[in-house]
């Protein structure tokens, strides 16, 4: 498939107006990019009592490597999208794929737990810059009103991550040791660098562009709203999904054995929704934002009163799913659309924005159990959370509408 990406001239610091050749091989190794980070940064999760024993370390502090890849994304994104800010795009996914390799690699040879937290935060820095260069070239490439589709596409290989990468690397992990998992890792992320150097094509970011005009496009109304969007969204999932586990088997009294095949069902609800909110987002953006967060809000409720019944809650932890990552590309979206002058920078910071929300939500989910508040109740702080960000999303919109014109 070829389109035409209709950038500057040269002499503005942007490739002229030019087909790109294999634009889907480009979007799919810019999926394979999330694919890759997915599987490395949730991976994990489902092998921390063999890293701990193999540490000799307690499984909470082994739990700290998903806090310190967190503040690696939180801390890392900001000051890699400024060393890059004027870089050729497509350099800059190979040298960050040439980090996933690093980092990684030194995970799979740690000796020592802190060798480990070190390589993983290494690693994290990466992670927000790929995924914000990735979403501005991903809407290049795409064809005129399809962008947040575009954009989509390349968000599905971290729904894929959590679908087949994460159990995946579990199984390798528990067969081989956890080090196997990283070395898997480590292997995808050669093939990453090898399917960007062929298929991604050369993107050069608007020159003439001052740090200080990229900081004053950030501090925009709309721009700063839709990172509350984002810090909203994912601290509405992250106070609930945290505790996902303890929730299936303490409340809805659903066997250990089997909640790994009802996380299945919710990364596969997140799939599905990652596909519809992006041509939901193409259709109306800001509209589809603030009813999928209307629709999250009475499933949250739902799902609260379902704990009872396991068929009818694994049937809105689907939906729940679908509605958390249909809300992905178009937020993303959103940023790249409002942050004009500073596209690179905001959409890369706005991937510190989802790490800050994953941080505060579980946070949040942890002081209202700590407050006594039970499992069965989580949802309902879940909600509450998302209609802070209906609120949020609302306002933005209302921002957008032209004030009436004086009458005569």
């Amino acid at each position: 498939m070829t389109v035409s990406v209709a950038v500057a001239p040269r002499s503005s610091g942007e490739v002229a107006d030019r087909p790109v050749r294999h634009a889907g091989l480009a979007l799919a190794a810019l999926s394979l990019g999330s694919f890759v980070i997915g599987s490395g940064e949730f991976g994990i999760m489902g092998l921390l009592p063999e890293l701990a024993e193999d540490l000799t370390v307690s499984i909470p502090r082994a739990g700290l490597l998903v806090t310190g890849y967190a503040l690696g994304v939180v801390f890392g994104a900001p000051v890699l999208a400024v060393l890059t800010s004027r870089m050729e795009r497509r350099r800059t996914l190979l040298v960050l794929a040439a980090i996933f390799v690093l980092g990684n690699l030194a995970c799979a040879l740690s000796p020592s737990y802190g060798v480990l937290l070190a390589a993983r935060v290494f690693t994290a820095l990466a992670h927000g810059t790929f995924f914000g260069i990735g979403a501005v070239l991903a809407a290049e490439i795409a064809r005129p009103g399809k962008e947040a589709q575009a954009i989509s596409l390349m968000f599905v290989g971290m729904t894929l991550a959590n679908v087949l990468g994460v159990p995946a690397g579990t199984f390798i992990g528990q067969a081989f040791g956890w080090r196997a998992a990283f070395w898997a890792v480590t292997g995808l992320s050669v093939v990453l660098t090898l399917a960007l150097a062929a298929f991604v094509p050369v993107s050069h970011p608007r020159t003439g562009v001052r740090f200080r005009d990229e900081m004053r496009a950030l501090a925009r109304p709309q721009v700063l709203l839709a990172m509350s969007i984002s810090v909203l969204a994912s601290s509405a999932l992250f106070s609930l999904y945290t505790y996902i586990a303890p929730i299936l088997t303490d409340v809805t009294r659903i066997p250990a054995p089997s909640v790994p095949y009802v996380l299945l069902v919710f990364g596969v609800g997140m799939t599905i929704g990652n596909l519809v909110g992006a041509r939901l987002a193409d259709w109306k953006l800001m509209p589809s934002i603030i009813g999928l967060f209307a629709v999250m809000i009475a499933v949250l409720v739902g799902v609260h009163f379902a704990m009872a019944d396991p068929a009818v809650l694994v049937s809105l932890l689907l939906l729940w799913g679908a509605l958390v990552f249909g809300l992905v590309s178009p937020i993303q979206m959103r940023i790249v659309n409002e942050a004009k002058g500073a596209r690179n920078l905001a959409s890369t910071i706005n991937q510190s924005a989802f790490n800050l929300g994953n941080a505060l939500g579980a946070w949040a989910g942890a002081a209202m159990i700590g407050a006594g508040v039970p499992y069965a109740a989580l949802p309902l702080g879940s909600a509450a959370i998302a209609m802070a960000a209906l609120v949020v999303a609302v306002i933005s919109w209302r921002l957008d509408e032209p004030a009436p014109s004086p009458a005569r």
